[in-house]
């Protein structure tokens, strides 16, 4: 078989390039890491190894020369995910640690002259073969259809119930917990949580509940259990249904408890219901879609009734799919997420016809929820990569990681927001929050 000119194909058969993989390895190295704060090492392809700064504090295995490739084609963090991804580069050390590359790539400024050079080098090395991971942007691109957020909450949610099993807290919550200090176990900080939203809901026995992206059935459960409530979860995902609707046979729960497939569009809108949660489901909506889901949840809502609304914010207006962190959670794990302010959520709220009652800021609490997840699942990791396999298992170890960080520094947020739909001017809840810490 020939081979493009200046191409040869070494004993184990791969491609190279006769003026040498190494030396061009280490100039794109050299250009790419210059002016970054660290230090790290990094090893070849072909076994050899590389210090760049004094003393490093983790390493990088580039398996493959496509990954220096790719990144002086399009110098981005999500190419360092994807090759992570794909089984093409893996790390020694720290992940946390790993993860502050991603600030230096996002800061990369080259000069033409440096382009043009790299590209000289890039293109000696040869390109990726074989499967990647499919980009799943074009194939969602935010329309928020009916059609469209079943199969993005299905992409996310319907993994594998035992997958999600290894690493979650006993009640199976995939959202933040309540942590009363930091050395809490994940199982109780998420047993405050499920309290912590009843009572700010100031639940009362033969209450109608309905809970907005059920999930596997947790807050409707234990709402039911221990607070005397008649509740009712909905949820686009057939995994977490199937668990949900087992869970409430096996705790004996079918006289107060019901869950069923519904989208939120197809909400009867009688008011049946006194009290609505909505617990990490609403950054699924869409913030073109804002005011028609907060209209559908008031018109399930009877007047006087409260709304819980816990969803992640972050801290610009609108969401940019261009930006890097929102390319990396729409293309891998949150296919149509998106994110807003908290202020224009409060405001998008007040303009459905809401009271704001109450706001809590969450965000150290997910810090805390997330590390224990990356280090549950770190724990779990052959019996996570039989359940849903190594790329699964890499996307979602690196995101959640990635998450926890965001959260620790401030650019990402989490809020309960506690809205009333009015009635008459009476105040649906006590006049201080000492019911909710009694």
């Amino acid at each position: 078989m020939s081979t493009l000119r200046g191409w040869s194909r070494n004993p184990s058969g791969r491609l190279t390039h006769q003026g040498g993989e190494h030396e061009s390895a280490l100039r794109i190295l050299r250009a790419l890491m210059r002016g970054y704060p660290g230090s790290l090492t990094v090893r070849l392809w072909n076994g050899a190894q590389h210090t760049l700064g004094n003393a490093s504090s983790f390493t990088l295995v580039l398996r493959h020369p496509a990954v220096l490739r790719e990144l002086v084609l399009r110098p981005s963090p999500v190419q360092l995910a994807d090759a992570y991804f794909n089984g093409l580069l893996d790390f020694e050390g720290d992940l946390f640690e790993v993860i502050v590359l991603k600030a230096h790539f996002e800061r990369l400024a080259l000069n033409w002259r440096d382009k043009l050079d790299l590209l000289r080098h890039a293109l000696r090395l040869p390109p990726r073969q074989g499967l990647q991971l499919a980009d799943i942007t074009g194939r969602f691109n935010h329309r928020h259809s009916r059609t469209s957020d079943r199969e993005a909450i299905s992409h996310h949610y319907d993994v594998s119930n035992a997958f999600y099993r290894l690493w979650l807290d006993e009640q199976m919550v995939y959202s933040c917990a309540y942590f009363r200090h930091p050395s809490e176990s994940l199982d109780q900080a998420q047993r405050n949580k499920l309290e912590h939203i009843c009572r700010k809901l100031r639940l009362s026995p033969g209450d109608r509940l309905l809970d907005i992206g059920c999930g596997w059935g947790a807050l409707v459960c234990w709402a039911a259990r221990h607070h005397g409530v008649i509740a009712h979860g909905i949820t686009l995902s057939e995994e977490q249904l199937a668990y949900a609707q087992e869970r409430v046979h096996r705790e004996g729960l079918e006289s107060q408890v019901t869950v069923e497939l519904r989208d939120y569009r197809d909400l009867p809108q009688d008011s049946r219901f006194d009290k609505v949660s909505s617990v990490g489901m609403f950054e699924h909506v869409g913030l073109r879609n804002q005011s028609l889901y907060l209209n559908h949840v008031r018109g399930a809502l009877r007047p006087g009734g409260l709304f819980l609304n816990h969803g992640i914010t972050h801290d610009e207006d609108g969401w940019n799919p261009g930006a890097v962190a929102s390319e990396f959670i729409n293309r891998y794990v949150f296919p149509d997420g998106e994110l807003d302010r908290v202020s224009n959520i409060q405001l998008a709220m007040e303009r459905a016809g809401f009271e704001i009652i109450d706001v809590e800021g969450l965000r150290p609490h997910y810090a805390l929820t997330l590390r224990h997840w990356v280090q549950r699942l770190e724990t779990h990791r052959e019996a996570a990569i039989a359940q849903a396999g190594e790329s699964a298992y890499r996307v979602w170890r690196l995101y959640m990681a990635a998450c926890a960080l965001e959260f620790e520094s401030g650019g990402t947020g989490v809020y309960q927001i506690l809205g009333g739909r009015p009635d008459g001017g009476s105040w649906p809840a006590p006049l201080t929050r000492e019911d909710i810490y009694r």
